[in-house]
């Protein structure tokens, strides 16, 4: 099987690249791959997709994420996050299976069940909708390919709430942080494992949802951050979302159901606790 991997050196591409040893991966960094200018994305993806006869797996893990820049800065985000995804599929579809990563986002955040695939879809930002015109790129170029919402990602490497909580907990006494927004965090290193099982299992095309298992708020994680240091989890103090105003609003509740993943026959991934204390061993390890 053959790998191409966009986004190689974000918190997930980095920890999907590594799960691929001994494959035939071609890793492209923002350095490599410049997703704004179509013709260079249509070349590389289309010179690759059409070399080679091995089966040939496409996942896009590159995104404009600075979601509150992106408030000021949308037409630059729809060209990464919606445009870039179509031209991707364009090239892909009938040569190489596509595996496009999106986000909770899509949603309004205003549910009080865990949000199905198909429900409707409702974006309060501009990074919800760019994301979510590039998942309707994607399906509309390309029938044969993946769309996988994922939510609340963490990764020992990088910059993320998690590393960002390892770097409070040694500088302050106390952290505030917001109780009042339910999620399922998602270890990258589980969500790698999950698409690359996706990619070899033969489950229908379409949208799914992958997270990790289980549901906490911002605080409940970053209290579990701090246990996990062997630190007192009473210094992370609770506040609502309203003591930290953000240009692009937060859903409250981002909560995915991988029912449909399950359904598919895929393996659910692990809590979101078991991820936390794996990405954390990771970190305080890590020179990164």
């Amino acid at each position: 099987m053959r790998w191409l991997v966009t986004g190689a050196n974000g918190q997930l591409g980095r920890d999907l690249v590594r799960q691929l040893p001994g494959s035939d991966v071609t890793a492209l960094t923002r350095r490599d791959l410049d997703l704004t200018d179509e013709s260079a994305v249509r070349e590389v993806v289309g010179s690759w997709a059409a070399a080679g006869s091995d089966a040939a797996v496409i996942v896009n893990a590159a995104a404009y994420t600075a979601v509150d820049a992106a408030e000021t800065d949308e037409a630059a985000a729809l060209t990464v996050n919606g445009r870039a995804p179509g031209w991707i599929a364009e090239e892909a579809a009938g040569r190489a299976r596509l595996i496009h990563v999106s986000t909770d986002y899509v949603f309004a955040g205003d549910a009080t069940a865990p949000y199905e695939p198909g429900d409707p879809v409702g974006p309060r930002t501009a990074y919800g909708r760019t994301k979510l015109a590039g998942e309707s790129a994607v399906l509309a170029a390309d029938p044969d390919a993946y769309v996988v919402r994922t939510a609340w990602v963490f990764a020992a490497h990088g910059g993320n709430f998690l590393r960002t909580m390892l770097r409070l907990e040694r500088e302050r006494d106390t952290v505030q942080v917001v109780d009042d927004q339910l999620g399922s965090p998602t270890w990258t290193r589980h969500l790698a494992g999950g698409l690359v099982e996706l990619a070899g299992s033969g489950a229908p095309a379409g949208l799914y949802h992958c997270v990790g298992e289980g549901v906490t708020t911002w605080h409940g994680l970053a209290a579990a951050v701090f246990a996990d240091v062997g630190a007192d989890p009473s210094r992370v103090l609770p506040v609502s979302t309203a003591r930290f105003p953000r240009p692009a609003p937060r859903p409250a509740y981002s909560v995915l159901s991988t029912r449909a993943w399950a359904g598919a026959g895929l393996t659910p991934l692990p809590s979101w606790r078991v991820g936390v204390r794996g990405a954390v061993a990771g970190a305080v390890t890590s020179a990164d």
